[in-house]
Order: C-alpha cells, then sequence, then structure tokens
C-alpha cells in the first residue's frame, strides 16, 4: 500500500513537512526561552529575523494542510476501490487499527494550526507584536502533535493488507456494527434533531446578547451535535435512504461531492466560534454556521417536498 502513487504523494509531503517542522521547533523553543522585545541586542535582532523564519515555515505548513486533508480523503475514496469489501473511505479508515486515531488527530491539528495562524495574523498586526512569545510557546506542544500525525499516518498505510477483506459503510455505521459507532444508534433521533436547532438557536441569541464565552463554547457543542446529527440524521436525506449513515459516502461524485462544502462551512463556521473567546469573529462564525444549517435542513425538506414524507 505505502507504493500507491497518492499514498506515496502524502507520505514524501509528510518527510518535507517533519523536515521544516523541526526547523520552525527549534527556532520556537529559542524565541519561546530567550525573546525579549525590549532589549536591543543583536541577539534579539537575530531572534526577530529567526521568528520570521519560523512564523513563515508554520504558516506554509498549514496553507497545505488544508488542501492535503482534502487529498488526504480523496486518497481513502482511491484505495477503497482496491481493498475487497471497502466502499469508500469508510472501509479504509476501519482496515487499520490505526485509522481512526490519523482522522482524529489529522481534524484536531487543523483547528489547532488555525488557531495558530489566527494568533499569528493579529500579532503582526500590532506593532509591538505582544503574541509572538505566547504563539512560539503555543507551537511547541503543537509540534508534537503534528508529528504524531505523520508518524501514525505511515502506520496506518503501512497496516493495510489489500488482501484482507474489510468492512464496507453500511455495516460500519448500523446499529448491528460491534464498533464505537453502534453507540449512536441508541440515541433518539428526534431528541438529537431538536439538540442540533436548539444550539443553533442558543447561538444565534448568544450573538445577539454578544456573549463571546457562551458563544465559543456552543460551538465546541455545535460541532460535535453537527457530525453526530449529519451520520445519524441528515445523511440519509443525502443518500435518500434510511439506513444509510456513511459520512464518507457523500464526498464522492455520486453526491457531487456536497461533502467537501458540508465540511467545510461546519469547519469554518464552528472555528470562527470557537476563537470568539480571544477574538471578535461572531459574523463570521454565524454566517458559515447558518450556511451549514440551511444546506443540510435543505435535503430534509426537498425529501418531503418530493416525497411526502420523512424517512
Amino acid at each position: 500500500m505505502l507504493l500507491n502513487p497518492e499514498v506515496l504523494t502524502l507520505l514524501i509531503l509528510d518527510f518535507v513537512f517533519a523536515f521544516f517542522g523541526i526547523i520552525a521547533f527549534i527556532l520556537s523553543v529559542k524565541i519561546f526561552l530567550k525573546w525579549d522585545l525590549s532589549s536591543t541586542s543583536e541577539s534579539q535582532y537575530r531572534l526577530e529575523k529567526q521568528a520570521f523564519l519560523a512564523s513563515t515555515i508554520i504558516k506554509y505548513i498549514f496553507l497545505i494542510k488544508v488542501p492535503l486533508f482534502l487529498f488526504f480523503v480523496f486518497t481513502l475514496d482511491k484505495i477503497a476501490d482496491v481493498l475487497v469489501g471497502a466502499m469508500c473511505g469508510a472501509g479504509v479508515v476501519d482496515a487499520s487499527g490505526y485509522g481512526i486515531y490519523l482522522l482524529l488527530l489529522k481534524i484536531l491539528n487543523i483547528y489547532i494550526f488555525a488557531f495558530w495562524l489566527t494568533l499569528h495574523f493579529n500579532d503582526m498586526k500590532k506593532e509591538q507584536q505582544p503574541y509572538t512569545r505566547l504563539k512560539f510557546g503555543v507551537f511547541i506542544p503543537i509540534f508534537f502533535l503534528f508529528m504524531a500525525e505523520l508518524i501514525v499516518e505511515y502506520f496506518m498505510f503501512s497496516d493495510i493488507d489489500i488482501h484482507q477483506m474489510v468492512d464496507c459503510c453500511g455495516t460500519l455505521y448500523s446499529n448491528s456494527s460491534a464498533s464505537y459507532i453502534s453507540v449512536l444508534f441508541k440515541i433518539n433521533t428526534v431528541f438529537l434533531v431538536g439538540l442540533f436547532y436548539g444550539t443553533y438557536i442558543a447561538m444565534f441569541l448568544s450573538y445577539l446578547y454578544k456573549k463571546r464565552y457562551i458563544f465559543s463554547v456552543l460551538n465546541v457543542l455545535f460541532l460535535f451535535i453537527s457530525i453526530v446529527s449529519l451520520i445519524m440524521f441528515f445523511g440519509t436525506y443525502i443518500y435518500e435512504l434510511p439506513t444509510h449513515h456513511c459520512p464518507f459516502c457523500f464526498l464522492q461524485k455520486d453526491y457531487n461531492y456536497v461533502g467537501y462544502l458540508i465540511y467545510v462551512l461546519l469547519f469554518v463556521g464552528t472555528f470562527n466560534g470557537i476563537v470568539c473567546m480571544f477574538l471578535d469573529r461572531f459574523k463570521t462564525s454565524l454566517y458559515f454556521n447558518s450556511l451549514y444549517v440551511v444546506l443540510v435542513s435543505s435535503y430534509v425538506v426537498v425529501y418531503y417536498l418530493k416525497n411526502g414524507v420523512l424517512l
């Protein structure tokens, strides 16, 4: 599996990322320990130049990571074609014991890299650069999570046996599954949908009253509730099939790649909502979260108008 062209591309880029990431990490440690903006010494001047270099490296790692995550998902779908039993990326993730951990690490790292980038841009807007020491201190733990992602990615693809049959998404995302996913099927759907819209309304109210901390917490909840409700309820209307709960299949051509739009809207909306704890991103967050709600809800409305019943 390691010699698959798409996988090989990912691993080569991982090696490049690791090389530059180590450079940024070493510089970050130096800057965090020795940064003193009030100093006019030569060492401080050298640190300022190193800070620019490290920031540039971290910035471009993130800017490449976002489209690379989409390429990773595309790669999972490509690999599904050569794995017996797999219908989409869900089967590939399940084909290795490292799959779910890699997926969670990738999502987590996108959020924390985006947080770092937000901190960096706000630092660069101010002449005194008040967040310089903080942002490089923040990057130190981020680096270890980033390296863990690269290592787990290698282990995942090396662990996949193309001759071994894997479960399809229809088996994995069903109440008969023996995996952790089966727990979701114990949740009452009406309660889940009510929680989804209730959380969105609560976010809207916290936006009106400018309760930034409540708004941030609600965005964290909305992220998890949205993913669960997408699997359990809204996704079935995209497929127009009550038994199909896969969160990967609507990334494919058969569904006009709408999954990419769904996940991008959810990411942009919830990320900007979470950072409202520190920055004023209320409008951006609410705008993208609203687009997400309208998009997934439209599938339910259209299905009902076409068929006169709900699934």
